[in-house]
């Protein structure tokens, strides 16, 4: 089957994937749109992440800053797909165990020079830069990269 932008944007549309990983998917899958959602599905593409990829030294001010934004559950840091750091963030919580911890994040960052912020949100909230769609309402992660210099 022919691989057309119609079928990338219908991908894209229900699954959040970038460009590239709609077409590499539906290549994959000779291009049926089925398939590849459920192939998508299936490896965790849906699930819904804000990632931001940020420099060492502006980690500490992102972190506060999607903390202030609210309604976030955890803040994960990755480097290479692997995670280095995973904060809860409760409301009661945020200066006893975020603010000390932003420290160490700093560090971290900067031994392994980038990084991806991974934010999970509560209450299935949509935003406004993406195109996902709602699918877990009790936690919702929105997924776009976003790169920071």
């Amino acid at each position: 089957m022919e691989i057309t932008l119609e079928k990338i944007d219908m991908v894209r549309e229900r699954t959040g994937v970038s460009y590239r990983d709609a077409k590499a998917a539906l290549e994959r899958n000779a291009g049926n749109v089925i398939e590849t959602l459920i192939e998508l599905e299936d490896n965790n593409k849906t699930n819904w992440t804000e990632e931001f990829s940020v420099r060492s030294h502006e980690v500490i001010d992102k972190v506060k800053e999607l903390i202030r934004e609210g309604n976030v559950n955890k803040i994960r840091v990755k480097h290479d797909g692997r995670v280095l750091a995973e904060i809860p963030v409760a409301l009661g919580a945020i200066g006893a165990v975020v603010l000390p911890q932003l420290a160490a994040l700093g560090v971290l960052v900067a031994v392994f020079k980038r990084c991806t912020i991974e934010v999970v949100r509560q209450g299935g909230q949509d935003t406004e830069q993406t195109d996902a769609k709602q699918e877990e309402p009790e936690a919702a992660i929105d997924k776009y990269p976003r790169d920071i210099y």
